[in-house]
Protein backbone atom coordinates (compact mmCIF):
# COMPACT_ATOMS: atom_id res chain seq x y z
CA UNK A 1 0.00 0.00 0.00
CA UNK A 2 1.26 3.49 -0.78
CA UNK A 3 0.16 6.94 0.31
CA UNK A 4 0.61 9.85 -2.08
CA UNK A 5 2.41 12.79 -0.40
CA UNK A 6 3.06 15.60 -2.90
CA UNK A 7 4.73 16.36 -6.22
CA UNK A 8 8.35 17.65 -6.42
CA UNK A 9 11.24 17.58 -8.87
CA UNK A 10 13.68 14.70 -8.48
CA UNK A 11 16.32 17.17 -7.23
CA UNK A 12 13.89 18.43 -4.56
CA UNK A 13 13.16 14.82 -3.65
CA UNK A 14 16.85 14.01 -3.20
CA UNK A 15 17.13 16.95 -0.76
CA UNK A 16 13.90 15.99 1.01
CA UNK A 17 15.05 12.46 1.85
CA UNK A 18 18.28 13.78 3.39
CA UNK A 19 16.42 15.92 5.95
CA UNK A 20 16.75 14.60 9.53
CA UNK A 21 12.98 14.51 10.00
CA UNK A 22 12.73 12.01 7.14
CA UNK A 23 15.38 9.62 8.44
CA UNK A 24 12.76 7.10 9.55
CA UNK A 25 10.47 7.44 6.53
CA UNK A 26 10.59 5.20 3.46
CA UNK A 27 10.06 7.50 0.47
CA UNK A 28 10.03 6.83 -3.25
CA UNK A 29 9.82 9.14 -6.25
CA UNK A 30 7.39 7.52 -8.69
CA UNK A 31 5.78 9.10 -11.74
CA UNK A 32 6.82 12.58 -10.65
CA UNK A 33 5.29 12.23 -7.17
CA UNK A 34 6.70 11.60 -3.73
CA UNK A 35 5.24 8.40 -2.32
CA UNK A 36 5.58 7.29 1.27
CA UNK A 37 5.60 3.53 1.64
CA UNK A 38 3.97 2.56 4.93
CA UNK A 39 5.15 -0.32 7.04
CA UNK A 40 3.29 -3.62 6.84
CA UNK A 41 4.52 -6.57 8.89
CA UNK A 42 3.17 -9.43 6.73
CA UNK A 43 4.58 -7.94 3.49
CA UNK A 44 7.89 -7.47 5.31
CA UNK A 45 7.88 -11.11 6.46
CA UNK A 46 7.48 -12.25 2.84
CA UNK A 47 10.17 -9.95 1.48
CA UNK A 48 12.51 -10.95 4.32
CA UNK A 49 12.11 -14.62 3.44
CA UNK A 50 12.99 -13.91 -0.20
CA UNK A 51 15.93 -11.75 0.87
CA UNK A 52 17.13 -14.52 3.19
CA UNK A 53 17.12 -17.18 0.49
CA UNK A 54 18.94 -14.90 -1.96
CA UNK A 55 21.42 -13.85 0.76
CA UNK A 56 22.36 -17.46 1.47
CA UNK A 57 22.79 -18.06 -2.28
CA UNK A 58 25.02 -14.98 -2.56
CA UNK A 59 27.19 -16.15 0.35
CA UNK A 60 27.93 -19.25 -1.69
CA UNK A 61 28.31 -17.56 -5.09
CA UNK A 62 29.56 -13.99 -4.40
CA UNK A 63 27.72 -12.46 -7.36
CA UNK A 64 26.73 -9.13 -5.85
CA UNK A 65 24.81 -7.33 -3.18
CA UNK A 66 21.32 -7.68 -1.71
CA UNK A 67 19.24 -4.94 -0.08
CA UNK A 68 16.00 -4.88 1.85
CA UNK A 69 13.10 -2.47 1.79
CA UNK A 70 15.26 0.44 2.98
CA UNK A 71 17.69 0.13 0.06
CA UNK A 72 17.02 2.71 -2.64
CA UNK A 73 17.98 2.82 -6.31
CA UNK A 74 17.85 5.37 -9.11
CA UNK A 75 15.72 3.86 -11.87
CA UNK A 76 14.94 5.69 -15.12
CA UNK A 77 15.24 9.09 -13.41
CA UNK A 78 13.11 8.06 -10.44
CA UNK A 79 13.89 6.74 -6.96
CA UNK A 80 12.65 3.32 -5.85
CA UNK A 81 13.07 1.23 -2.73
CA UNK A 82 12.13 -2.32 -3.75
CA UNK A 83 11.25 -4.75 -0.99
CA UNK A 84 14.30 -6.75 -2.11
CA UNK A 85 16.95 -5.55 -4.54
CA UNK A 86 19.91 -7.40 -6.01
CA UNK A 87 22.71 -5.63 -7.83
CA UNK A 88 25.62 -7.47 -9.39
CA UNK A 89 29.25 -6.73 -8.60
CA UNK A 90 29.71 -5.97 -12.29
CA UNK A 91 27.73 -2.74 -11.83
CA UNK A 92 30.33 -1.38 -9.43
CA UNK A 93 30.33 0.01 -5.93
CA UNK A 94 27.29 0.53 -3.74
CA UNK A 95 26.42 4.11 -2.72
CA UNK A 96 27.14 4.91 0.92
CA UNK A 97 24.40 7.59 1.04
CA UNK A 98 21.16 8.21 -0.76
CA UNK A 99 19.86 6.14 -3.63
CA UNK A 100 22.28 3.93 -5.51
CA UNK A 101 23.00 5.49 -8.93
CA UNK A 102 22.67 2.14 -10.72
CA UNK A 103 19.35 0.30 -10.88
CA UNK A 104 19.14 -3.19 -9.42
CA UNK A 105 19.47 -6.25 -11.63
CA UNK A 106 16.51 -7.77 -9.77
CA UNK A 107 13.75 -5.94 -7.90
CA UNK A 108 11.19 -7.76 -5.78
CA UNK A 109 7.98 -5.89 -5.02
CA UNK A 110 5.51 -7.40 -2.54
CA UNK A 111 2.08 -5.94 -3.32
CA UNK A 112 0.21 -6.33 -0.03
CA UNK A 113 -2.21 -5.13 0.94
CA UNK A 114 -3.11 -4.39 -2.66
CA UNK A 115 -5.15 -1.32 -3.63
CA UNK A 116 -5.91 0.66 -6.76
CA UNK A 117 -3.27 3.22 -5.73
CA UNK A 118 -0.61 0.56 -5.09
CA UNK A 119 -1.35 -1.11 -8.43
CA UNK A 120 -1.10 2.22 -10.30
CA UNK A 121 2.25 2.95 -8.66
CA UNK A 122 3.44 -0.59 -9.32
CA UNK A 123 2.61 -0.35 -13.04
CA UNK A 124 4.76 2.78 -13.36
CA UNK A 125 7.61 1.15 -11.47
CA UNK A 126 7.50 -2.04 -13.55
CA UNK A 127 7.68 -0.05 -16.80
CA UNK A 128 10.66 1.95 -15.56
CA UNK A 129 12.42 -1.08 -14.10
CA UNK A 130 12.09 -2.87 -17.45
CA UNK A 131 13.34 0.20 -19.33
CA UNK A 132 16.42 0.16 -17.06
CA UNK A 133 17.05 -3.55 -17.75
CA UNK A 134 15.85 -4.75 -14.33
CA UNK A 135 14.07 -8.08 -13.86
CA UNK A 136 11.05 -7.65 -11.56
CA UNK A 137 9.33 -10.21 -9.36
CA UNK A 138 5.94 -8.98 -8.16
CA UNK A 139 4.63 -11.09 -5.29
CA UNK A 140 0.84 -11.31 -5.29
CA UNK A 141 0.09 -12.37 -1.72
CA UNK A 142 -3.65 -12.91 -2.11
CA UNK A 143 -3.20 -15.33 -5.04
CA UNK A 144 0.10 -16.78 -3.76
CA UNK A 145 1.90 -16.31 -7.03
CA UNK A 146 4.81 -14.35 -8.43
CA UNK A 147 4.67 -12.35 -11.66
CA UNK A 148 8.05 -12.31 -13.40
CA UNK A 149 8.80 -9.35 -15.65
CA UNK A 150 11.93 -9.67 -17.78
CA UNK A 151 12.93 -7.01 -20.33
CA UNK A 152 11.90 -8.06 -23.84
CA UNK A 153 9.95 -11.13 -22.70
CA UNK A 154 6.30 -11.86 -21.92
CA UNK A 155 5.20 -11.86 -18.28
CA UNK A 156 5.52 -15.24 -16.59
CA UNK A 157 3.31 -16.35 -13.70
CA UNK A 158 4.75 -18.75 -11.13
CA UNK A 159 2.29 -20.32 -8.68
CA UNK A 160 2.64 -21.63 -5.16
CA UNK A 161 3.44 -25.15 -6.44
CA UNK A 162 6.16 -23.86 -8.80
CA UNK A 163 9.77 -22.73 -8.44
CA UNK A 164 11.33 -19.31 -9.03
CA UNK A 165 14.44 -19.49 -11.18
CA UNK A 166 17.21 -16.88 -10.96
CA UNK A 167 17.70 -17.18 -14.73
CA UNK A 168 20.53 -14.97 -16.05
CA UNK A 169 20.40 -12.57 -13.07
CA UNK A 170 21.09 -15.19 -10.38
CA UNK A 171 22.25 -18.26 -12.35
CA UNK A 172 21.58 -21.45 -10.44
CA UNK A 173 19.24 -19.85 -7.89
CA UNK A 174 16.02 -21.79 -7.27
CA UNK A 175 13.29 -21.01 -4.75
CA UNK A 176 10.05 -22.89 -4.21
CA UNK A 177 7.27 -20.28 -4.24
CA UNK A 178 5.54 -22.02 -1.31
CA UNK A 179 8.62 -21.27 0.83
CA UNK A 180 8.17 -17.50 0.57
CA UNK A 181 4.70 -17.47 2.13
CA UNK A 182 4.77 -17.78 5.91
CA UNK A 183 1.67 -18.83 7.74
CA UNK A 184 -0.73 -15.89 7.75
CA UNK A 185 -0.46 -13.86 10.94
CA UNK A 186 -3.45 -13.88 13.24
CA UNK A 187 -5.11 -10.75 14.55
CA UNK A 188 -5.27 -10.46 18.32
Amino acid sequence: MVDQVKQLTVEDFDQLVELPENADRLLEYVGGEVVEVPSHLYASLISSRILGFIFIFLLQHDLGYISGEAGGYMVSGERYAPDVGFISKAKGAIAQRGYNPNPPDLAVEVDFPSSDASLDTLRIKIGNYLAAGTVVWVVNVEQKLVEIYTPGQPVKLVGVNDTLDGDDVLPGFLLAVKDIFPEAPTES
